[in-house]
């Protein structure tokens, strides 16, 4: 019993944590001023080395939205 509330309860920090950092992401792949950009870029960084600890997300996604969003800010 203890088991299954302590996991509950980690289910939903972790299902928190990942909504908040898809939709980092999906704001940063919208902005279109590069200074913006490129000042949210390690934020958005910072929290998805942080699911990809967790293991959350696996640590080659983190590496692939990673490198895909800097691309980005850098294509701006």
């Amino acid at each position: 019993l203890k088991r299954i509330r302590s996991s509950e309860k980690k289910r939903v920090i972790n299902r928190y944590q990942h909504k908040t950092t898809r939709n980092a992401i999906k704001k940063l792949r919208e902005l279109s001023d590069k200074k913006e950009a490129q000042a949210m870029l390690p934020s958005v960084v910072s929290l998805i080395d942080k699911l990809a600890k967790k293991n959350i997300i696996h640590d080659n996604k983190a590496a692939n939205l990673k490198s895909g969003l800097t691309r980005h800010v850098a294509a701006l």
